[in-house]
């Protein structure tokens, strides 16, 4: 007599977030992947590192910025001064949009333009360089093109 096959497990429904399952996203800290998570997550495990990220309170707007030392994007809370990479460690000044000052070119006095924390500024029209560190008018040397 034949032996009765039990039938296949269905496989479970794949996930389809309700009208008020609203994701968010976010950067893992540990292998910088791009997470996805529902909104309300205090904190998400990465799948391909298992590294825990916490997610940041409701409401905080985030900021990005390319790392100096390693070229990674980097998510950071909108407000911090500075960001440390978690890659290369490399301590990185966060600057807002808005944050940024005018000197007169030292050579040809064309209006420059550059962010705060700068040294110098390199003019597009007589590649001569200003520094700014100390006062805006001092002037270093001049680059041949």
């Amino acid at each position: 007599m034949p032996v009765p096959l039990a039938p296949y497990p269905t496989p479970p429904a794949p996930y389809t977030p309700s009208a008020n399952g609203a994701q968010s996203h976010l950067v893992c800290s540990g292998c910088r992947n791009l997470l996805v998570f529902p909104v309300g997550a205090t904190s998400v495990c990465c799948a391909v590192c298992n590294a825990v990220t916490a997610v940041p309170p409701p409401g905080t707007e985030m900021a990005q910025l390319v790392c100096v030392g390693c070229h990674t994007l980097l998510m950071y809370i909108r407000g911090a001064t500075s960001v440390q990479c978690s890659c290369c460690h490399t301590v990185n000044l966060a600057l807002e949009a808005n944050q940024i000052a005018h000197v007169n070119c030292g050579n040809c006095r064309m209006l420059l333009q550059y962010q705060y924390g700068a040294r110098s500024v390199k003019c597009a029209v007589c590649n001569f360089v200003t520094s700014v560190g100390g006062t805006a008018s001092t002037t270093e040397q001049k680059f041949s093109t």
